[in-house]
């Protein structure tokens, strides 16, 4: 098959599939005369995993490891596991950040409706807002009570 339709049926868009290609992600497809890239079944389950891997924010490295333990048997899937567990950890930090940022974010458009709605943009408070130096979260030093 063209690429076009690997494209089609794995949902990855062609200038993603070249990419992939060119960091060795995906294995350079075999040409035609015309040099034109083919690619076959194996190569639609290949980006399919790769697809869902990225899905779920596996970087490419990761990607690459995951792969790598995939395809050696002597390896454990407890090394898979322990990929998995530890992008878990760093998806919910992210999930945390990203809550703190909806929070900032809420504020300042709260701010906005209570101060300046609907005056000149140049003197609106979200702008003042995101031009403040952010705040240094103090929890980590506090004293804990007992």
């Amino acid at each position: 098959m063209r690429i076009g339709t690997l494209s089609e049926r794995t949902g990855t868009n062609v200038p993603t599939i070249r990419y992939y290609e060119s960091i060795g992600l995906l294995p350079r497809a075999a040409r035609q005369e015309g040099g034109q890239r083919v690619y076959g079944e194996g190569d639609v389950e290949r980006l399919t995993f790769i697809r869902r891997c990225r899905d779920f924010g596996f970087s490419v490295a990761q990607v690459r490891s995951l792969e790598a333990l995939g395809r050696d048997r002597s390896r454990s899937c407890l090394e898979l596991r322990e990929l998995a567990a530890t992008h878990v950890s760093d998806v919910r930090a992210r999930i945390r950040e990203l809550e703190g940022l909806a929070s900032s974010l809420e504020s300042f458009v709260e701010t906005c409706d209570a101060t300046c709605s609907g005056g000149a943009g140049p003197d609106c408070t979200i702008l003042e807002d995101l031009g403040k130096q952010p705040r240094q979260c103090r929890c980590e030093t506090a004293p804990t009570s007992q």
